[in-house]
């Protein structure tokens, strides 16, 4: 697809350094799905001059894979928080992130994510059909007079 904007899933390794906690809040668990049938980890708010914003990298709706290595699966919210509480002050954190990419031509390597936008097709092919119905009018026009 030719134009087509697609989603695709970015991961990203990242460490932290703390001195006074991770500095975001967290949604999500097998008890508080954040999002319907899925009992992720998300980032929720991100705190203003916390570890993570003065980082920079974190963003919010980001989905936390793992800490310290320790995946978070099937966990609910409160076991997911004790494990934050618990990460130490030198924490690395997996995370996914949702991002737009935009393709090349057919046959160039995707992220195999879904189509996020329309193909460039269906917008310039009714544009320019309408361009060749006004000048065809135009001309028309022109010669009568």
């Amino acid at each position: 697809h030719e134009g087509c904007l697609k989603l695709g899933v970015f991961s990203h390794q990242l460490s932290l350094w703390l001195t006074q906690g991770l500095g975001f809040n967290i949604v999500g668990g097998t008890d508080q799905q954040y999002v319907p049938s899925d009992s992720s980890i998300y980032v929720s708010r991100i705190k203003k001059d916390g570890a993570a914003y003065l980082d920079g990298r974190l963003r919010e709706g980001d989905k936390i894979v793992a800490v310290n290595g320790k995946e978070l699966k099937d966990l609910q919210h409160k076991e997911a928080v004790e494990l934050f509480r618990n990460a130490g002050r030198d924490v690395s954190l997996k995370i996914q992130r949702r991002v737009q990419t935009q393709n090349g031509p057919v046959g160039a390597g995707g992220d195999g994510g879904e189509p996020g936008g329309l193909p460039l097709a269906a917008i310039l092919v009714p544009g320019l059909a309408l361009a060749a119905a006004a000048l065809w009018i135009l001309l028309r026009h022109r010669q009568r007079m």
